[in-house]
């Protein structure tokens, strides 16, 4: 959504905003020397580690790794989209966001968004009020009796009824064609036409007991229903709309946050009525996918609050299955320091029927011994393996090694291949061949979250954008870098782009800086860097910024001397070629003679 704001406006306002006045607002700072410290709003701790710095207009936790600028914060401390974060800045600050074509074109979908999103509360009222007035009833309240929910837990999901009727909300919503039409749009309604051709309206929810679904911000976006009737499937979901999207949500999200993050662990679950029964007995960190398999997006939402996840499926095949394809899911995202862990029930069971039986401190054991994946990976692959023949070994390599290379995590999966190749009884090695490109400017959660290291621990390039991204004023210090984008070196195009800006904008801060690279799939990278410790004194960063970009410029020299002599073996060299050759071995005698001095 950034593109709807011109990239001006966002320089301006970050220029007007301050950080500290924007997070003092809604958690309490104490100055210690030039930046300020408070316990970090995104985990427990006792000790704080949140630091924001107004030099930088940044904030960084050294013990959750959360960072970002003032818009960051806004986004992740009050759950807002991009565009609202601005919004709220912008009142702050004073400023009218820039109305175009475009941003015209946006407020009408906004527009849009909102009717959608008043007609799906109006439903869910209707819903609710159907549970406590509808002739059927009575086969509702039964359902939920059964199940041991109580009416706190009713009111606190917000659960509610469908009759069984066809029409029940089509009338009680849908009075006029407008109001019809926005009921399709949002899931709710469907239609079918009649053999004079004329449209007949009804309910898609009939017979089910009724769960809203919440986005990340709390609003209600689409609706799960359990069927009461045995007519049709038991979980019926709403359909893809603007704004349900059944891979992107998880129920219960919203009011599980911050008990993820206290707990830093997630429980995933595959049951609405799991969530509210759990929540009922005090296990407030567990949230369930909307009936399909969990996706990427799913965990890397829940990997940001959390780095342990544990999946809690039925013990049959079906949920051995279903961990299966949560595995296959998982491993492209353990990034070093990230786990996934299975928990399997007695078949049969649930965990609402379990918590039920057992209560929570059992239950909660049962998940503190789940099954590591590492460990179900191997024993499902190993199930119907025979290692003690030679094919039955080099059966299990072949098939755990493409999923091994999978694991970005660089430690993670050299243990895995270590524990393979013991499995195997020979060694056996990553197939390098079959990474995937890395990205130009390398970046895993690792090394986003790694300590404090040396300079000679990071590559010339993330060094210089690094000194860079903490002091911009270095660009105008440095020796001229115009030359450096014709090295072939990986991020030498981010260092090149950051330098330009630097120099065309002398008050450049850092956060304004990365806001450049916000949709970059090595953001949360160039956040790292932002805060890395260098052990460089103060008063030698610059002499230290010069000496990066020159190794860097003799890089070049020397891939441009490598060029030419190759080129020499091919053909002969004109001579303009000749006299830059002669220049460069030249340069190379003086470079070395300056060394041995």
């Amino acid at each position: 959504m950034a593109r709807h704001i011109p990239r001006e406006f966002i320089d301006e306002l970050m220029q007007r905003t301050d950080i500290v006045d924007v997070i003092e607002s809604m958690v309490p700072l104490q100055k210690k020397g030039r930046e300020y410290m408070a316990c970090c709003p995104f985990h427990d701790e006792k000790t704080p580690s949140f630091t924001v710095s107004p030099q930088k207009q940044f904030f960084y936790c050294f013990g959750c790794g959360e960072s970002g600028s003032a818009i960051d914060f806004l986004m992740k401390y009050q759950n807002l989209g991009f565009v609202e974060a601005i919004e709220d800045l912008a009142n702050r600050a004073g400023l009218e966001i820039p109305r175009s074509n475009r941003s015209d074109n946006f407020k009408r979908l906004q527009g849009q968004t909102d009717e959608l999103l008043e007609v799906l509360n109006q439903a869910n009222l209707w819903f609710q009020e159907q549970l406590k007035s509808s002739p059927d009833r009575r086969i509702a309240v039964g359902y939920l009796q059964s199940r041991g929910l109580n009416a706190k837990m009713i009111n606190e999901f917000g659960v509610g009824f469908a009759p069984e009727g066809w029409n029940g909300l089509t009338k009680g919503l849908g009075k006029t064609p407008s109001q019809l039409e926005k009921l399709m749009k949002a899931g709710l309604i469907n239609n079918k036409s009649n053999e004079q051709g004329r449209n007949r309206y009804f309910d898609r929810f009939r017979g089910r007991i009724m769960f809203p679904i919440e986005d990340s911000r709390g609003r209600i976006v689409g609706f799960g229903g359990r069927d009461l009737t045995d007519k049709g499937p038991k979980y019926l979901n709403s359909p893809e709309t603007p704004l349900f999207h059944k891979g992107r949500e998880l129920y219960g999200l919203h009011r599980a946050r911050r008990a993820i993050g206290k707990q830093k662990r997630s429980l995933v679950v595959e049951g609405y009525m799991d969530v509210v029964s759990l929540v009922q007995f005090g296990i407030e960190n567990v949230v369930a996918a909307l009936g399909t398999a969990t996706t990427p997006h799913q965990l890397q939402h829940l990997f940001r609050l959390a780095s342990d996840i544990v999946f809690c499926f039925d013990g049959d095949q079906a949920g051995k299955k279903a961990a299966w394809k949560a595995l296959k899911t998982a491993l492209p995202e353990l990034s070093d320091g990230r786990q996934v862990s299975f928990l399997f029930l007695k078949e049969g069971e649930d965990p609402d029927t379990t918590v039920r039986s057992t209560g929570a401190e059992s239950f909660l054991r049962e998940v503190d011994s789940a099954i590591p994946l590492t460990n179900f990976l191997f024993e499902s692959l190993m199930a119907e393996i025979d290692l003690d023949r030679m094919e039955g070994r080099a059966k299990l390599a072949s098939l755990a090694k493409p999923l091994l290379m999978d694991i970005p995590g660089i430690t993670l999966r050299s243990i895995m291949f270590d524990r393979l190749s013991t499995l195997c009884g020979t060694t056996v090695k990553p197939d390098e061949s079959n990474q995937s490109s890395r990205p130009r400017i390398p970046t895993t959660d690792a090394k986003r979250r790694s300590g404090r290291h040396i300079d000679g621990q990071l590559p010339l390039v993330a060094q210089a954008v690094s000194l860079l991204l903490q002091d911009p004023s270095l660009a105008n210090k440095g020796p001229n870098f115009s030359a450096l984008d014709e090295l072939q070196e990986d991020g030498l195009d981010v260092l090149v782009g950051m330098l330009d800006t630097c120099c065309r904008n002398p008050d450049v801060t850092t956060a304004r800086l990365l806001e450049r690279f916000r949709d970059a799939p090595y953001h949360s990278y160039l956040e790292y860097l932002a805060f890395r410790d260098h052990q460089v004194p103060e008063n030698l960063l610059v002499e230290h910024f010069e000496e990066i970009i020159l190794k860097l410029l003799a890089r070049l020299r020397k891939q441009r001397h490598d060029d030419l002599i190759a080129k020499s073996e091919q053909r002969p060299l004109n001579q303009r070629e000749k006299e830059e050759l002669l220049s460069l071995q030249q340069e190379r005698i003086r470079h070395t003679a300056q060394l041995e001095e």
